[in-house]
């Protein structure tokens, strides 16, 4: 698995290094719309992609013949998913007689950002080690001497933009884009880590996890868009309702949304579900295909000690089972597992 991710890395950097040699305008292309990033000869940070593109076609029609890249040492990091980084130190020659670029080590830094299942440049940062060009040049041609004195503090200033870059794309990676809550990959990142912390303390993890009711009828009869206009409203009502350090609301997927709870108990748990089932209906969301007329959510509970003997996967196992129950016994109310309540019957909504 490792090496074929190294492979994908490897393609990705191939690819950008041989459309950006042979200045092929399809590189333009490839850009994320959330790019960052800066040139050689700038040291400003460009945040706007269609700045960016603008400057790529500059370089291009500055030297429009192919030029060739020596390289001399590539690293390839596998962040996450669905981001990559890969760093390259290399000599530049130019198709023109010049004696800069090709002694001395350029830095090339690509952030590859999986979006839509294609991969995007999110940042490029190239770092070059001599004088700004000349106003309309991307190549600079000045004199390597009077670059150095300012080096020091342009590689300190960029491997801090490079850094606040990463943070930006961290957070990206771990948001729901149309809800801006936590998404499925954070979700599962949180679990691990409470769960093992879990099992260090010697404390309980809860799980709620709660789907909108006939939330395909409420899509057919108002639209797609009031359908994420639903979302982002029982999105925001969630993470708001958070009473405990700690809490994690997440998208899990479509009309699925959990609550994560830390050092949480069985009781704690059902009162956090009481509350966030009233919660929901508090909002009067219209929905004309439900008995009461309004959205409404079923909701499951789960609640185990972390150990060893127990993967936590089972977590989400059991939290996903008793949601199964609370919709079989028509919806708009809370269930567990008997393991929670021998009944597995937690609390009914109210009824028309």
């Amino acid at each position: 698995m490792r090496h074929r991710r190294l492979q994908l890395i490897q393609s990705l950097f191939d690819d950008y290094i041989e459309m950006y040699s042979s200045r092929d305008d399809k590189l333009t292309t490839r850009f994320s719309d959330n790019f960052s990033g800066y040139a050689g000869s700038s040291d400003a940070l460009i945040t706007n992609k269609e700045e960016w593109i603008r400057i790529t076609r500059q370089d291009f029609a500055q030297v429009p013949e192919r030029i060739h890249i020596e390289m001399l040492d590539l690293s390839l990091q596998d962040l996450a998913e669905d981001l990559v980084v890969a760093t390259a130190f290399f000599h530049i020659h130019l198709p023109i007689p010049e004696s800069i670029l090709c002694r001395e080590t350029a830095r090339l830094v690509l952030i590859f950002h999986r979006e839509n299942n294609d991969w995007k440049i999110a940042h490029s940062g190239i770092s070059i080690p001599y004088g700004l060009a000349n106003k309309g040049e991307i190549y600079p041609m000045t004199s390597l001497e009077e670059h150095n004195r300012e080096l020091e503090s342009i590689i300190v200033a960029r491997t801090r933009e490079l850094a606040e870059a990463n943070s930006r794309l961290e957070i990206l990676s771990n948001t729901d884009g149309l809800t801006n809550i936590g998404n499925r990959r954070l979700f599962d990142h949180m679990l691990r880590t409470e769960w093992s912390r879990g099992q260090r303390s010697n404390t309980p993890l809860a799980l709620i996890m709660l789907d909108i009711d006939h939330f395909k009828l409420f899509n057919d009869y108002y639209g797609h868009l009031a359908g994420d206009d639903c979302l982002k409203k029982l999105a925001n009502c969630l993470s708001q309702s958070g009473r405990r350090a700690g809490e994690l609301v997440a998208r899990y997927g479509g009309e699925e949304f959990i609550i994560l709870l830390p050092n949480t108990d069985k009781q704690t748990s059902l009162d956090t579900a009481h509350y966030i089932h009233q919660l929901i209906q508090s909002l009067t969301i219209p929905h004309a295909k439900t008995d009461l007329g309004i959205v409404t959510v079923s909701l499951g509970i789960a609640c185990l000690q972390p150990s060893e003997q127990h993967s936590a996967l089972e977590l989400v196992r059991q939290a996903d089972a008793a949601l199964y129950l609370a919709k079989s016994a028509g919806r708009n109310c809370i269930r567990s597992l008997p393991s929670l309540n021998p009944q597995g019957f937690i609390y009914d909504g109210p009824q028309e």
